[in-house]
Order: structure tokens, then sequence, then C-alpha cells
């Protein structure tokens, strides 16, 4: 009988936290962005500005090390705008953006 509600348990657990990071792979953040600040936004270009920044390195180009040398390194900069960690691209950025407005527009 303790095998069965142990595995219960677990079961209710892994489900809970399958739709908990569904909730955050399909943009919703309004857990870390109150309606408050995001009323401060003027526009979603404002969001993406005020966002974090996030810096990756990328292989430098054949052109960079024919400049440079070999030893050159390259990075980029950009926002991330579902706090995740990881550089977003424009169309991720208007879709969080746009999900907010949705749930706090209402």
């Amino acid at each position: 009988m303790n095998y069965i509600i142990a595995i219960l348990t677990l079961t209710l657990t892994l489900v809970s936290f399958s739709s908990d990071a569904k909730n955050r792979a399909s943009g919703d953040i309004s857990h870390l962005i109150s309606q408050e600040v995001f009323a401060s936004y003027h526009d979603v270009a404002d969001f993406i500005e005020q966002s974090p920044k996030v810096t990756i390195t990328v292989l430098p180009s054949k052109a960079d090390i024919d400049e440079y040398g070999q030893q050159v390194a390259k990075s980029l900069t950009g926002s991330d705008c579902d706090r995740d960690g990881v550089m977003d691209d424009n169309k991720t950025c208007n879709a969080v953006f746009y999900k907010l407005w949705l749930k706090y527009a209402r």
C-alpha cells in the first residue's frame, strides 16, 4: 500500500513540474514582472531594451580572423526577455510582451 501512495505522490509531483515548465516555456513570466512594472514600459521596444542582457561567445568569422588573427574572440550581447538566461530573438521578445499585455490589459 505504501508503494502505491509513493508512486501516486511521485506521479503528481512530476505532473506538477511538467505543467509549471510548460507555463514558463510558453513565455508566461508574470510571476517575475508585476502589472505595475509592465505598465511602466512604453512599448515592446522599451520592454526589450529594459530586459536583462545576456552575452554569448560565438565563433569568429573568417574576416574577423583575417583582420585580428587566430586568437580573436567574438561575443554578442542581447536581451533575455523571458528571463531564462538565454539570449532571445525579436520574435520571442515580441511573444513574451504580447502574452504579458494580454494578461495585464484585462
